[in-house]
């Protein structure tokens, strides 16, 4: 925190950037500096690879753009800021996958000559690839799905036929309480109720004759 208090000009810059091979990456960068903007602000972009190795400056800024006019990046940096509107972004055509490393945005604004350092790793990967993979995924569901349907198709199947199977049972084993009422009353049950009954009433007919 100390550190960043002394600091009169500050530089932000996209920690990652991923990129296609032959589609331009862009490096977005942009400061804030405590001092009005003149012609003596100077950007410089350097590049190290990912590998390692030493630091090479692929573009400088004063007044103009001076791109590289040597080495991997020879005609292939783009200057894409304003410096007006505190803004160092620079793009890189036709980018490839020796192109991985990190690059370093560094802006001076005489007199805020001391900034942070940030970084921006650049991944550049082959777009052929990614289709690949996306269509490799994409005939794995159009195979799976099918499938897929089918089983749960005949689980529902299965299902149904558990179910009726298990309502058969029921009706094999148990009656209906309209087939229960219908039912005629037990003879036997009849009887016993009957005897029973012609028993009472002989007893009371004995006492009524007996008048003792």
């Amino acid at each position: 925190s100390g550190v960043c208090n002394v600091l009169s000009l500050e530089i932000k810059v996209s920690p990652k950037v991923r990129a296609f091979v032959g589609e331009q990456a862009l490096l977005k960068c942009s400061f804030r500096s405590s001092s009005p903007i003149t012609e003596s602000l100077l950007v410089d972009w350097t590049y190290r690879p990912l590998a390692g190795g030493q630091m090479e400056t692929i573009f400088h800024y004063r007044s103009v753009p001076h791109p590289a006019t040597a080495g991997r990046f020879k005609d292939r940096i783009i200057w894409v800021g304003n410096v007006a509107n505190g803004d160092a972004s620079i793009a890189i055509e036709s980018p490839e996958l020796s192109d991985n490393g990190t690059f370093i945005c560094s802006v001076k604004n005489p007199p805020d000559v001391y900034h942070n350092i940030p970084h921006t790793v650049l991944l550049v990967t082959e777009r052929g690839l990614a289709f690949q993979l996306s269509s490799a995924a994409l005939l794995s569901i159009l195979v799976f799905l099918p499938s897929a349907l089918v089983v749960v198709l005949l689980l529902v199947r299965m299902g149904r036929k558990f179910r009726l199977l298990k309502e058969k049972g029921k009706c094999g084993y148990k009656k209906s309480s309209i087939e229960v009422s219908d039912e005629p009353e037990h003879p036997d049950r009849a009887g016993c109720g009957g005897k029973l009954k012609e028993w009472c009433l002989s007893c009371v007919d004995t006492d009524e004759e007996d008048p003792y």
